[in-house]
């Protein structure tokens, strides 16, 4: 466990590496960034000036390098648009993001569950048919789409929620679940597929002749027997959700580093970019490899050497 643990760290840096260098160079695709801290009409000598300040005149391997060995320290670097620490300002907003990342999965775990065990079990139904209709509509729809609709229905109409800012858990609601609508499709059809198939082995059989209940059944023995490809897609589905609420953080005003992300690069905040990217990519691998090491605890027979 020991070797695969030191293995998996140094595969984790070299990813975070790549992610540094990619978010490096593509960002300085878009242009100089100096021109958008500066008014159209300043003079050369100024804009010279804000560019040397910034470190920008110097070649970008030199900037990279110059990065990394900042990064390393614990320093990505000061802000453009708020003239502070960009690790800070990622700091103060990921609280957030987690917590509307946490809820959006722990929604996908109490509905998609239940509801492909119960497709699996009455297979070819109606109810089957209801739970891949509703799988299919919620992978289908735009977040952004389905965000608007929830507002004119669930604060426009019937104003029974609010439709933007944080701190309450009304607040959270239609977030939550605008986020977690494309995780709930996929989680159902994955737990459906996966239980469809246990349910035809012969110790499924066996467990029912012995007269055991039907939620011992399908949650102690095919569930159970299902979850490593579904611990795996939830695992996935965390980390996209942490990278992937800036649409959803947008549209309902949610504080978080989605929203962030978007008036970073609106700003052309390179620094403030780098850092959430960095950040986003370090959970995304933590979480990839917690999910690993759970195998082990889902399946004793997995070991790693």
């Amino acid at each position: 466990m020991a070797g695969y643990l030191a293995r998996r760290l140094l595969q984790a840096v070299l990813v975070l590496l790549a992610v540094s260098l990619l978010s490096f160079g593509l960002i300085y695709l878009a242009g100089d960034p100096v021109r958008s801290l500066v008014p159209p009409d300043a003079r050369a000598e100024d804009v010279e000036n804000i560019r040397h300040g910034f470190g920008l005149d110097q070649p970008v391997y030199v900037q990279y390098v110059t990065f990394l060995q900042k990064a390393a320290q614990g320093d990505l670097g000061q802000s453009f648009k708020y003239r502070t620490n960009a690790m800070g300002l990622v700091l103060e907003r990921l609280p957030q993001t987690l917590l509307l990342a946490t809820s959006s999965i722990c929604l996908a775990v109490l509905i998609a569950i239940p509801l492909g065990i119960l497709a699996a079990t009455r297979r070819g139904g109606a109810l089957d048919s209801l739970a891949t209709g509703f799988a299919m509509l919620t992978i289908s729809t735009p977040s952004f789409w389905l965000g608007m609709i929830a507002i004119l229905v669930f604060a426009d109409w019937l104003r029974v929620l609010p439709a933007s800012g944080s701190g309450t858990p009304q607040q959270l609601i239609l977030p939550a679940l605008t986020l977690a609508a494309y995780s709930i499709g996929l989680v159902t059809r994955l737990v459906r597929a996966t239980v469809s198939d246990i349910l035809r082995q012969n110790y499924i059989t066996t467990a029912r002749g012995k007269g055991l209940t039907w939620g011992a059944v399908n949650y102690r023995h095919a569930l159970r027997n299902g979850l490593i490809p579904t611990v795996t897609v939830l695992g996935l589905q965390f980390g996209a959700l942490l990278g992937g609420s800036v649409v959803v953080e947008s549209v309902f005003g949610w504080p978080g580093l989605g929203f962030l992300m978007v008036q970073a690069i609106g700003s052309r905040d390179i620094p403030l970019v780098r850092a959430i990217v960095l950040v986003i990519s370090l959970f995304f691998v933590l979480i990839n490899l917690a999910v690993d090491l759970l195998y082990t605890y889902l399946d004793p027979r997995i070991r790693y050497v």
